[in-house]
């Protein structure tokens, strides 16, 4: 049987990419394992939009790694809402709003707010937010701490939790405790190879009503795409800016790169 599976003259280029690409055929379809490996992967996916986010062990996990948390939720009642409704999940439940406006008033009296608040929403992947967000908020808070250290302190916020999370609920979420930035770590819509790939949205001056122009985005957090250290990274390098010129979106640009070691080596190089 296997003379029937006709090999992809592209074969060689499978090493550099997970993309599905080269599978061979056989007759006019797919050889099997390919084909099964496209269901399973299918499979995966549809799972991580379903899987509900296991909030309360979140909440452990972050606590335990020295972590203050708060819990959330949206307007929607539940997942099946949340994927049909998305307008409820940009806004939070009455009970979380007036918990979370007692914590405003009563958590800076006299005093400003939080510079930043991290907010980790399930969004269209609960994998990701269980598996991505407490590496990638442990890399950030190194470089937060390093910057205490040398005069340049942080107000941080307590890690607010929240299930059936869309992007635009951190905005609440910030407005309601003061903060000067939000940043949400959300699920992002899975791929057929990224299940479990986190999206970090950073937003200045969060209200309710901010649009997407308003936001930087950083995408595919993960082992196998943006890795943590990268992805805290770019995240310290957009809050230090944010924080210098006031504002997040199309007028702050992420030229990080430029600061990693060996960058001015490889765009001498590319220049020759």
């Amino acid at each position: 049987m296997s003379d029937a599976v006709e090999k992809n003259p592209w074969a060689g280029l499978k090493a550099f990419t997970n993309a599905r690409i080269a599978l061979g055929r056989a007759g006019n379809g797919l050889p099997t394992a390919p084909l099964l490996a496209f269901n399973l992967s299918h499979a995966q996916a549809r799972d991580a939009v379903h899987q509900p986010l296991d909030a309360e062990a979140l909440r452990r996990e972050l606590e335990g790694a020295g972590f203050a948390t708060l819990g959330v939720a949206s307007a929607a009642p539940d997942r099946d809402h949340y994927l049909r409704r998305p307008d409820l999940g940009r806004r939070l439940s009455d009970e979380s709003r007036a918990a979370l406006s007692d914590v405003g008033r009563t958590s800076h009296e006299g005093k400003e707010g939080p510079d930043i608040v991290f907010v980790v929403g399930d969004g269209l992947s609960a994998f990701a937010a269980a598996k991505q967000a407490l590496p990638l908020l442990q890399a950030v808070r190194e470089r937060l701490d390093a910057d205490s250290a040398a005069g340049r302190g942080w107000r941080v916020g307590p890690v607010v939790v929240a299930r059936q999370a869309r992007v635009a609920l951190g905005d609440e979420i910030g407005e309601l405790l003061g903060a000067k930035l939000v940043a949400m770590l959300i699920g992002e819509r899975p791929g057929l190879s990224s299940p479990d790939s986190l999206g970090v949205y950073l937003t200045w001056a969060p209200k309710v009503g901010c649009h997407d122009a308003m936001r930087n985005c950083i995408s595919n957090v993960r082992p196998e795409g943006l890795p943590y250290d990268g992805a805290a990274h770019k995240l310290h390098y957009l809050l230090t800016h944010a924080r210098r010129l006031g504002l997040t979106g199309v007028g702050l640009k992420d030229d990080s790169d430029a600061l990693l070691p060996g960058a001015h080596e490889a765009e001498r190089i590319e220049s020759v």
